[in-house]
């Protein structure tokens, strides 16, 4: 058994909701399993499957991972928080993260800017919400509780609220996904916990230093250092053949360093380029853009792939762990099927 904590990381739905997955949770809770994870996009979002799966399993930690901020205003996000919290008895976490333009100026109709400061607002309203010390009031730049009166629109009637319910824990795990340097810190200052996209051993050192800034800057001693959850979502798929094995992940390299964001701000790419990948993410951009996606994928090198994913037989997949065991990590979340996530844990 790894040192490391192994979840599944199931994604957003494509076209309708994956198949099998309850027994697959059920059997991988039985076998060790630490936590499961949803996200979302524009389609299924990240809290309804935790709300059904988390119910067919006792143990396993549910979380989101992640839920777009956009989404929801933060007393909203809270109010799922609380009430899956009480649901779980307990073991969901909440993660969280700015998406990009293209998401939340196209399906979301809000507007972008000023992300990082738009978070440090969001958590705080949430942990207020969850806390439920007193009514809930801020007065920022992007959240305004309760609305003043002369607000355009307003009525004046706005009364600070706190939540009816009262929480399971004063406070629950809230998890940001970040990849770029100044937001790896922001999750270091203000949350318990960060979401890394695209996590190569070889730039640990750097993610550890960007961790410590974060850390520096912490207002209160709400968690420690020790205590804080470092995640990544690392593609496995066991095969016998790595090159077979590296062909099913090249084509989600190729869709979130072409297709997922704009061309102009590319934050998934973004953290490829920072591998040294710039020149491939490039040609692979490229040409996801003309339409060529399978082109895209095929210009992937497998020496990329090994940087991100685990990939070939169970022998090789299992002894490719240990570079991840020796990194910032605390929790990897497998992206796979449950053979993969079984390969690890056994």
């Amino acid at each position: 058994m790894t040192t490391l904590r192994i979840g599944i990381q199931t994604g957003y739905w494509s076209r309708k909701p994956p198949t099998g997955i309850v027994e697959a949770l059920q059997q991988a809770e039985a076998a060790g399993l630490d936590s499961v994870w949803t996200a979302e996009a524009y389609g299924s979002d990240a809290f309804t499957p935790l709300a059904w799966w988390g119910s067919h399993t006792s143990r396993l930690r549910l979380g989101t991972g992640i839920a777009q901020m956009a989404a929801r205003t933060p007393t909203a996000t809270a109010m799922q928080a609380l009430t899956l919290d009480h649901l779980s008895g307990g073991r969901f976490v909440l993660g969280l993260g700015a998406s990009g333009p293209q998401v939340v100026e196209g399906w979301y109709g809000q507007p972008y800017r000023r992300p990082l400061a738009r978070t440090r607002e969001y958590v705080d309203i949430v942990r207020q919400v969850i806390a439920r010390e007193r009514p809930v009031t801020f007065d920022g730049e992007f959240y305004r509780l309760p609305l003043p009166a002369d607000a355009p629109g307003a009525t004046g009637l706005g009364k600070a609220l706190k939540p009816t319910v009262h929480p399971v824990r004063p406070e629950v795990p809230i998890v940001l996904a970040a990849q770029g340097p100044k937001n790896v810190a922001l999750a270091a200052e203000i949350a318990d916990g960060w979401m890394a996209g695209f996590y190569a051993p070889r730039t640990d050192a750097e993610h550890r230093e960007l961790l410590a800034e974060g850390f520096a800057r912490r207002a209160d001693e709400r968690s420690r250092p020790e205590e804080f959850e470092v995640a990544a979502t690392v593609p496995v798929v066991v095969r016998d053949d790595v090159e077979s094995a590296a062909d099913v992940v090249r084509p989600h390299i190729a869709l979130y360093a072409g297709g997922m964001g704009a061309k102009e701000a590319n934050f998934h790419k973004a953290s490829l380029d920072r591998l040294g990948y710039g020149e491939v993410t490039d040609e692979v951009q490229r040409l996801y853009l003309e339409g060529r996606k399978e082109d895209a994928a095929r210009a992937v090198p497998t020496e990329l792939v090994e940087e991100i994913a685990l990939v070939g037989p169970a022998a090789k997949v299992r002894a490719d762990l240990a570079r991840w065991e020796n990194t910032a990590l605390t929790t990897l979340l497998v992206q796979g099927d449950a053979a993969a996530a079984a390969a690890l844990l056994g």
